[in-house]
């Protein structure tokens, strides 16, 4: 059916087709993230009270499920408790939830057509995700007060009248959390779903093993969980910690029972969110071998990894052991019953191989099949390793190291060391997410290193917000979609976890979800800024780093060994004022002009701070001269 045939029945079959009459402004009012295929303003209000009731003309329980969802969000902060019905009388307000009777291929499985008139809201969709998506909507034309853990009092629940036309762009729009290098409670990880799930996300990836810690209960292998769980603790910078130490106690740690991951998949299946479960090997598999030391080429005894290796140490799985292939084929058999995804991640990163080289059975098999080198062995691991994925009804996916010696016939591939693995195994025919380090890593610093938590490199807001999935050149039906990656060595505990995803993950839910030519950095900041007062109600910490000055020093080619100083911001419309004789700025200080500055004789440091509409806005930043110069060369 073409699009604007489609558009035209459907919007036919709204019972209240005069919202779309005297357009009011777009921006004004409606602030929604991921930004959606087409808003249509229209004047009035339907105001939401107690008496209004939830419409579900369907059977479907996946639709009632999430009827019964939104009413009991939203009965926490209204002290509504909204009432779900098959149907209401024609003068009853209610909001109205169908399944198309004719699906269309324009919405597809998860896009929504929304209607809001003063006396009826409804929303259409193909499928029940879509119907769950509509809802995520509605709920941003809600107060943001929406959000809140507690009643709120004289709040009037007004919702603008409005009709959006929505379907994503991607099929795959993922977060990863990396539960292994700290472990995080049961409770925060449907938190994290939650929030997910409230910007369209519908895939939650899952590290749970690592060199740090094995955080999945597997019946039959109790030392995974006795030993692989844990390990010594500290505190602190992860690149100083100690190794631990002859005698010392592993107490830190944790890991899921089966009994928890089955509570956490149900979680997030009502939220339309997969969990895409990820067993790190052959590498990255100390936690493993440190519970099962046979499993390793070396077969030394090792404690589960504390922080970053001082010497090579053997945390890679032995090939040619017969051993590993038992072990492994016990949890992905119950890795496969625990998680009805499709999809199961294996990792296949960051393999050291040096081991394999010297070890005689290893060699034998190299020998025996024909292999020349150890790369070539690592992909004759994947392809057994698919076989065995496959065997469990699965599909596997890992990252794009598994391409280096020969992919394995039906995997698909993770690309995170750039794009070029994606590139290379979409022209081979291979489903690829993207998920390059330089624009999906949240583990990275957000802002100025000077003021903000221990990371590696940076990834700007604006540089999550440009990140473009399909490279030129590449067929698009090979992408799947994007993922942005939260690795946690750096981050020790849940409020950071959620400071490090947002608001980059709203830039990259608007990235996956949004059609191309929706996007707008400006326009995406005046939406991004209007949620920020709905992780406030919602008690969910975020970062402002996009407010703080960028300092960049600049090579004075008039006086040698010399610099200035450029000063700039991420976002438009800040006004920046400095100092470089230590005192505290505000707005009764310089203010920057946009040229470049001439440092003063004497000086040590800069103070920048920005502000907006005469208010301060961002965090000062007090930087050393010195840094500046390191920076330079």
């Amino acid at each position: 059916m073409k699009l604007h045939l489609f558009v035209l029945i459907l919007l036919s079959a709204f019972p209240f087709s005069g919202a779309f009459a005297q357009p009011v402004s777009q921006q004004s009012i409606f602030n929604i993230v991921p930004q959606p295929v087409k808003v249509q303003p229209a004047r009035g209000i339907f105001k939401l009270n107690a008496t209004v009731k939830i419409e579900v003309p369907s059977s479907d329980k996946e639709v009632l499920e999430t009827a019964r969802l939104f009413s009991k969000e939203i009965s926490i902060p209204t002290g509504y408790h909204l009432e779900v019905v098959g149907a209401v009388a024609k003068n009853e307000k209610a909001i109205c939830l169908i399944l198309n009777t004719i699906p269309d291929d324009v919405l597809g499985k998860e896009g929504y057509m929304l209607e809001v008139n003063p006396t009826r809201i409804n929303i259409r969709a193909n499928k029940p995700a879509g119907i769950f998506y509509g809802m995520q909507t509605l709920m941003q034309l809600l107060p943001p007060v929406i959000e809140n853990k507690t009643k709120i009092t004289h709040e009037n629940w007004n919702i603008h009248c409005v009709s959006i036309m929505d379907y994503p762009r991607f099929g795959w729009r993922g977060l990863m959390l990396d539960v292994s290098r700290h472990f995080f409670s049961k409770e925060f990880v449907k938190e994290y779903i939650d929030q997910m799930a409230k910007y369209k996300y519908n895939i939650f990836h899952w590290h749970l093993t690592d060199d740090n810690g094995w955080r999945i209960e597997i019946k039959g292998l109790p030392r995974l969980t006795e030993i692989g769980a844990w390990r010594a603790p500290r505190t602190g910078n992860y690149r100083s910690f100690k190794v631990a130490q002859p005698g010392e106690k592993a107490t830190y740690g944790g890991y899921y029972t089966q009994e928890d991951i089955k509570e956490i998949v149900k979680y997030a299946q009502k939220r339309f969110v997969t969990i895409l479960p990820e067993v790190d090997v052959p590498g990255h598999s100390l936690a493993l071998i440190a519970a099962y030391p046979n499993l390793s080429c070396t077969q030394l005894p090792y404690p589960v990894r504390v922080g970053r290796f001082k010497v090579k140490v053997d945390n890679v799985l032995c090939v040619a052991n017969d051993s590993t292939w038992l072990m492994l084929d016990k949890i992905f058999t119950q890795i496969a019953t625990l998680f009805p995804g499709q999809y199961i991640h294996v990792g296949g990163d960051e393999a050291y191989t040096g081991f394999w080289d010297k070890h005689s059975k290893d060699q034998a098999l190299m020998k025996r099949e024909g292999i020349e080198n150890t790369k070539e062995l690592q992909s004759y691991f994947e392809k057994k390793l698919e076989s065995l994925i496959i065997s469990k009804g699965k599909k596997m996916i890992g990252w794009d190291e598994i391409l280096e010696g020969g992919l394995a016939p039906e995997a698909t591939v993770m690309s995170w060391r750039g794009m070029q693995g994606g590139i290379e195994a979409s022209k081979m025919g291979h489903h690829v997410i993207m998920t390059p380090g330089s624009n999906c890593y949240l583990n990275e610093y957000q802002g100025d290193a000077v003021v903000e938590p221990p990371a590696e490199a940076t990834l700007r807001l604006s540089t999550c917000y440009e990140f473009e999935p399909v490279p030129d050149g590449v067929d698009s039906k090979f992408i799947l979609g994007g993922q942005g990656n939260l690795w946690t060595e750096f981050v020790a505990n849940e409020r950071h976890a959620e400071y490090m995803t947002w608001p980059r993950g709203l830039a990259l839910a608007e990235v996956f979800w949004s059609q191309k030519d929706r996007r707008n950095w400006p326009e995406f900041i005046h939406r991004m800024e209007a949620q920020l007062p709905r992780f406030d109600a919602a008690q969910i910490k975020y970062a402002r780093s996009f407010y703080q000055v960028i300092i960049t020093p600049v090579k004075d080619d008039m006086v040698n060994d010399s610099m200035r100083v450029q000063l700039d911001t991420e976002i438009p419309g800040l006004d920046i004022y400095y100092t470089f004789d230590n005192s505290n700025p505000d707005q009764f200080y310089q203010k920057y002009n946009g040229q470049s500055l001439i440092i003063p004789a004497g000086a040590e440091q800069i103070n920048v701070v920005t502000y907006r509409g005469g208010k301060p806005i961002g965090e000062q930043i007090n930087m050393p001269l010195e840094v500046l110069k390191k920076r330079m060369k």
